[in-house]
């Protein structure tokens, strides 16, 4: 392996693909697509787009091998990999008061340590990049590959407190990137991070007015509030004085009606909401979520964005379909235990009930303090094994439902390295997952089922290496 070519080693192929039927196999290195060397899953998806291509591989035993496909011009070859980068990810080079990472105690998956800011893991896996770090090369590249949407860390357009809250003073204005980005025919997601005295008031009203604009290079704005455990808490206090509080009701209130007059706008101009409210604002301000239509097909789902409002749309969706075909057997009596979040558990107790009412199923909500993070870490993704062992021990059931949300990319392991079989020996009862009530009715009918990978590609880049299924 050169650093010309780093190639990237396979670990999975798709059964019945070009390449499985070439017989490549796990172990083989892929270096180049028609003579073009290959840095990321990014350049194979770019260059393997064609009914006729050649493609160099190393076998695992050292030896080249030139393979000529003949295929369907969009179809691509059934390879897997352990990582989609194979040469070196490009880090951050901010130093944000509220990065998140600053924050993680010991003990999490090793891959969540990488301070990344990488534009292709934006393109490939919704990683948020602040787009700081870009070279004339990366500008080429993203015109060339027409790598879009990106998902973009903005904070603030107002150059001079961007540069404060990333704490890099050369940090080129973002507004003149997003209509590069425009020019070059490509598109942006975006996320604004609200730090309570720093960037909301009139600084947010500004930023979300300077984005709608740029719509519809700019698809979307969300504000999410700033994630804080203790140590992240204190290293912004010790480091620039700055204090993380938590939304209170009446802060959370004023924001979601902040932006409910910036979403009347964007409708007004452009027929679309564009800036979108975190779910933890509406669930802490005691307001109900917006319909469906709001949030412009869910695009920022994984970054808690229309979560509640789908989990409402889906219990309304599997109550319809009770009412037509009626409870399944083996459902009424069965003891469920639902384990969430605490900014969940409110919202899904009142669903819990109605739930239990109709399909007589025992239905417990169980709100999970987060003792890794810290307490104040309310959402259900960042609940690590253990938190979950500590909780319910004291709860009985027939199975235990976590969230998916709380697994990595391939549904194996917590946050904190623990495997769903560690959680079911220590709590001594299966352990089963779901994001929507229609799943929950087929546990409860049908018993436990494993987790598959996430269907979006959102968290592949944080999980530990494994290796693929060859079966795909």
């Amino acid at each position: 392996m050169t650093k010309e070519t780093p190639g990237g080693v396979i670990t999975g192929v798709r059964r019945r693909s070009p390449a499985w039927d070439a017989g490549v196999e796990p172990g083989d290195m892929i270096l180049k697509v028609n003579g073009h060397a290959l840095r990321d899953v990014v350049d194979l998806q770019f260059h393997q787009a064609g009914e006729e291509i050649e493609v160099h591989f190393r076998k695992a035993n050292g030896l080249d091998d030139l393979v000529l496909f003949e295929k369907e011009y969009d179809e691509d070859l059934g390879l897997e990999f352990e990582r989609a980068t194979w040469d070196e990810v490009t880090l951050c080079n901010n130093n944000c008061f509220f990065c998140f990472l600053k924050g993680l105690p010991k003990g999490m998956r090793k891959t969540l340590y990488t301070k990344d800011d990488d534009y292709r893991l934006s393109f490939l896996h919704g990683n948020f990049v602040t787009l700081t770090n870009l070279t004339d090369a990366d500008w080429v590249r993203l015109e060339e590959q027409r790598l879009s949407p990106l998902n973009v860390s903005v904070h603030a357009t107002r150059l001079e407190l961007r540069r404060m809250m990333l704490s890099n003073q050369h940090a080129p204005d973002v507004i003149e990137q997003l209509k590069r980005l425009g020019e070059l025919g490509l598109h942006a997601h975006t996320q604004i991070v609200l730090c309570p005295g720093v960037n909301d008031g009139l600084e947010l009203d500004r930023s979300v007015t300077d984005l709608i604009a740029l719509y519809p290079v700019v698809q979307t704005v969300s504000v999410v509030p700033v994630g804080a455990s203790p140590k992240l808490e204190d290293w912004s206090m010790g480091h620039d004085g700055i204090e993380l509080v938590r939304p209170t009701p009446e802060y959370a209130k004023a924001i979601v009606e902040q932006i409910s007059a910036l979403q009347r706008q964007a409708r007004a101009t452009h027929g679309a909401t564009v800036v979108q409210c975190s779910d933890e604002y509406y669930v802490t301000a005691g307001v109900p979520v917006p319909s469906r239509a709001t949030y412009d097909g869910f695009p920022q789902y994984e970054n808690g964005i229309g979560m509640v409002r789908t989990m409402l749309d889906s219990w309304t969706r599997t109550r319809g379909q009770l009412r037509r075909r009626g409870v399944p057997e083996g459902t009424k009596g069965r003891r469920l235990v639902i384990a969430c979040g605490q900014i969940a558990a409110t919202v899904l107790a009142p669903v819990a009930r109605e739930f239990a009412a109709v399909t007589g199923v025992q239905v417990e909500i169980v709100p999970v303090t987060n003792t890794v993070f810290g307490e104040r870490v309310n959402v259900s993704g960042l609940l690590c094994g253990q938190d979950f062992i500590r909780t319910l021990r004291d709860h009985e059931a027939d199975c235990y439902v976590l969230p998916r949300a709380s697994l990595d990319y391939f549904g194996e392991k917590f946050l904190d390295s623990m495997t769903i079989a560690e959680v079911e020996a220590a709590l001594g009862k299966p352990v089963a997952f779901a994001t929507q009530w229609s799943e929950v009715l087929r546990i409860a009918a049908t018993g436990t089922a494993r987790p598959s990978r996430n269907r979006a590609s959102n968290g592949a880049f944080w999980s530990e290496p494994r290796v693929a299924d060859p079966a795909g």
